[in-house]
C-alpha cells in the first residue's frame, strides 16, 4: 500500500454525466480552487450507472493512471460522493490520494472556520465522514501484538481507531449541544426585546458577505470565491424608519451539500431557520441563476426553514446591461426583489426601504381578558408581546393592554380580545 502525501496541489478532476446526476464541472473547479489546489487536467465521460468497484470503468482507472504520469498530479477529485471501498479500490490501483465532493468540501469548510464552534462543527462533520472509511484503508490497521506474556488476538488497531473516534464524536456533540443553548437563549432575548431577526441565505459566492459588510459597516472576510466565509456573524441594522432589527451572515449553500455538513451545522443553520425573514441573495449575472435559487430552497426545506417568508436580493447588477437599482413589487404592494450591487454599494438604500416596508404594520394592539385559569396563555404574551397595560379584574382574570407581532395572534385564539387604537 502507498503512503499518502502529507500535502499536493496538482489535482486532476474526474466527472461523469451520469443520467441522475447534475453536478457542475464548472463548480467543482471552483472548489478546488477554494481549497488551494491547482487543476492541471479533466477526465470526463458519460455512463448509464457508476461501476460499483471504481465508480468509474476499468477504461477510465487505466487513462487516469496515465494522466497522473504526465501531469505529475498528487490527488484525483471525484465530482461525486464515493463509497469507501470505490475510494480505497481507485487508491490502490491509481497509487494517489483521492478525494470524493464530499471530502473536498469538508476540507474547504476545515481551512474556513474561525470560531471555536465552526471548527468543532467542522471536525464533527469530517470524524463522521472519516469513521465511514476506516475499512482496512492503511497497512498499519493490523492485530495488535503484546509482549512477554501479553500475546493473544487483543483489539485490532482497526477497532481501536473506531472506538476513539466514537468517543471524540461524543465529546464534540456534548460541547456543540452547550453552544446550541447559548445561540437558543440570545434568540430568546432578542423575541422578548422585539427585535426582528434576518438571516442572509443564499448560493456561496453570490456576493452575502458583501452585502453585510456594506449594510452593517462590518469587516467580515469576503473574496469572490466558494465559502470565503464560515462562521455566522450577527450585526443590528438601523432601517430608514428608525426601527432595528438584527441581521445573520450565514454559511452558503451548494448543490447537494453534505448531508453531514448540515446535520454538523444545524445550529448555525437554526439563526436561518428561526429568523423572521429570509434575504435570500441571487448572483444576477449568473447564467443558472433560478438552478441555484432551487438548490437554495432544497437546503431551506432540509433545515425547516422552507415556510419562512423570503425577499429576494439580486446582486452584482453592475455586471448586468441597462438594468438600474429597483424594488419589484407583487400585486399586494409588498417587495419581493431588490437589485442592487453590494460591492459598487449601488442600490443599498433600497434594501432599507424594502426592509422598513416589510416590517411595517406588523404590529398590532389588542386589549386581551384573561380568565384565571388562562395563566399559560398570559405568561406566553409576557414571551411574545409587549405589555403595555395590565391590570387584575374582580374574578381574578387579568385585563391586559399588548403590542403584538400579527404572527403572533394565534396565541390569543382562546380568550376575549377587544382592537386597541
Amino acid at each position: 500500500m502507498f503512503e499518502r502525501p502529507d500535502a499536493g496541489e496538482r489535482v486532476i478532476l474526474v466527472h461523469l454525466n451520469l443520467q441522475a446526476s447534475q453536478e457542475d464541472l464548472y463548480e467543482l473547479k471552483e472548489l478546488a480552487k477554494s481549497a488551494g489546489a491547482e487543476p492541471v487536467h479533466t477526465v470526463s465521460g458519460s455512463r448509464h450507472k457508476p461501476d460499483p468497484k471504481y465508480f468509474i470503468g476499468v477504461g477510465k482507472v487505466e487513462e487516469l493512471k496515465a494522466e497522473i504520469q504526465l501531469y505529475d498530479a498528487d490527488i484525483v477529485l471525484f465530482n461525486h460522493p464515493l463509497s469507501p471501498s470505490q475510494e480505497r479500490n481507485l487508491e490502490q490501483s491509481l497509487n494517489v490520494r483521492v478525494v470524493d465532493r464530499n471530502g473536498l468540501i469538508l476540507d474547504i469548510f476545515a481551512q474556513r472556520a474561525q470560531t471555536f464552534e465552526g471548527k468543532l462543527q467542522v471536525e464533527l462533520a469530517q470524524l463522521k465522514h472519516l469513521s465511514t472509511r476506516l475499512v482496512r484503508g492503511w497497512t498499519h490497521l493490523e492485530r495488535q501484538k503484546g509482549g512477554i506474556g501479553l500475546r493473544g488476538p487483543g483489539e485490532t488497531q482497526l477497532e481501536t481507531d473506531r472506538r476513539l473516534l466514537g468517543m471524540r464524536i461524543k465529546q464534540i456533540q456534548r460541547r456543540l449541544q452547550k453552544v446550541e443553548k447559548q445561540r437558543h437563549q440570545g434568540r430568546q432575548k432578542r423575541k422578548k426585546a422585539e427585535v426582528p431577526t434576518v438571516a442572509l441565505v443564499g448560493y456561496t459566492n453570490a456576493g452575502k458577505s458583501t452585502l453585510f459588510n456594506v449594510a452593517t459597516q462590518a469587516d467580515i472576510y469576503a473574496a469572490d470565491q466558494l465559502f470565503a466565509t464560515l462562521d455566522p456573524t450577527l450585526r443590528n441594522l438601523a432601517l430608514n424608519n428608525g426601527a432595528d432589527l438584527v441581521i445573520a451572515d450565514t454559511v452558503g449553500f451548494i448543490r447537494h451539500l453534505p448531508h453531514e455538513l448540515v446535520a454538523a451545522f444545524k445550529s448555525t443553520l437554526q439563526e436561518a431557520s428561526e429568523a423572521d425573514l429570509l434575504l435570500h441573495v441571487v448572483d444576477a449575472n449568473a447564467e443558472d441563476r433560478d438552478e441555484t435559487i432551487a438548490h437554495v430552497n432544497e437546503v431551506l426545506e432540509e433545515i425547516d426553514a422552507h415556510e419562512i417568508p423570503q425577499l429576494h436580493i439580486y446582486n452584482k447588477i453592475d455586471l448586468l446591461d441597462n438594468v438600474e437599482p429597483h424594488i419589484d413589487y407583487d400585486d399586494t404592494g409588498k417587495p419581493v426583489r431588490v437589485w442592487m450591487s453590494a460591492l459598487n454599494e449601488i442600490g443599498c438604500d433600497l434594501l432599507k426601504t424594502a426592509l422598513a416596508e416589510l416590517f411595517a404594520g406588523t404590529k398590532v394592539r389588542r386589549k386581551c381578558f384573561i380568565q384565571a385559569r388562562q395563566a399559560g396563555v398570559r405568561a406566553k404574551l409576557f414571551d411574545f408581546a409587549k405589555i403595555l397595560q395590565e391590570e387584575v379584574n374582580e374574578t381574578g382574570g387579568w385585563e391586559m393592554a399588548v403590542e403584538i407581532d400579527k404572527k403572533y395572534l394565534g396565541l390569543l385564539k382562546d380568550i376575549k380580545i377587544e382592537e386597541l387604537s
